[in-house]
């Protein structure tokens, strides 16, 4: 094992995770007014309904597939019944849709930011960056899974990757686990990495914000106004 073997899969995770975190907490405190999504629905809706329906499913399903497949040991599959076929059909055809989801709905994102003059106008190198990099994740991930799989690929990612990711989360990582990786999923996870390391410093951060108040503040009421309502309204503010 060489030096960038153990640098890439022992120092990178632990160095990107450390920014994460920490990068957070700075964020936090010293933008917490920046903290949102940055909305452009105002500007186009049409794209962004499609694009952000597709995109945020597909990547809540494509989450909890990848618990089930990295954070759950193989063994638990076992004792359960289920037997490599049965893990490998159900993961290919759901997490196939999931990843198509992701793909298409990213991929009109993308198509709206750049494509449309108003928002293209009014958006940032960042949030370009975000989405170019996000989309890399997903699209790598995506490809490396379905090309491996329908060349006849025999890896199991829940014999190395799986242990290798449960082996950084308990301080015990043991880099040799992702050596002999095919090229194509050791590239998506130094991508999924990278992307923890730059998301406290992007409109990621939103991720984060649930609108739990929702759940039990009270409801605002809006009441229209005479003009002449209005009017007497300014006329007291000013006095």
């Amino acid at each position: 094992m060489t030096f960038w073997d153990y640098f890439f899969w022992a120092v990178f995770p632990y160095l990107c995770l450390t920014i994460f975190i920490v990068g957070h907490i700075y964020r936090y405190r010293v933008d917490q007014f920046g903290w949102s999504a940055q909305s452009s629905e105002f500007l186009e809706k049409r794209q962004l309904k499609w694009g952000s329906l597709l995109f945020h499913w597909g990547i809540i399903f494509v989450f909890f597939g990848h618990i089930a497949g990295i954070l759950v040991p193989k063994i638990v599959y076992d004792t359960m019944g289920i037997n490599p076929h049965m893990y490998h059909l159900v993961a290919f055809s759901l997490g196939g849709i999931a990843g198509l989801a992701t793909v298409i709905g990213g991929f009109l994102l993308f198509l709206r930011r750049s494509g449309t003059r108003r928002i293209r106008n009014t958006s940032n190198m960042n949030a370009m960056f975000t989405l170019v990099i996000l989309g890399a994740v997903v699209l790598v991930g995506f490809s490396a899974t379905v090309g491996y799989t329908a060349t006849g690929g025999d890896f199991d990612y829940r014999t190395s990757i799986g242990p290798w990711f449960r082996g950084l989360l308990m301080f015990s990582p043991k880099p040799e686990l992702m050596v002999g990786t095919p090229f194509g999923f050791q590239l998506h996870v130094f991508l999924a990495f990278a992307l923890f390391a730059i998301w406290p410093f992007t409109r990621l951060v939103h991720v984060w914000s649930l609108p739990l108040e929702y759940l039990y503040r009270k409801y605002i009421i809006y009441r229209k106004m005479h003009p002449q309502q209005v009017r007497r309204k300014m006329e007291e503010n000013e006095g």
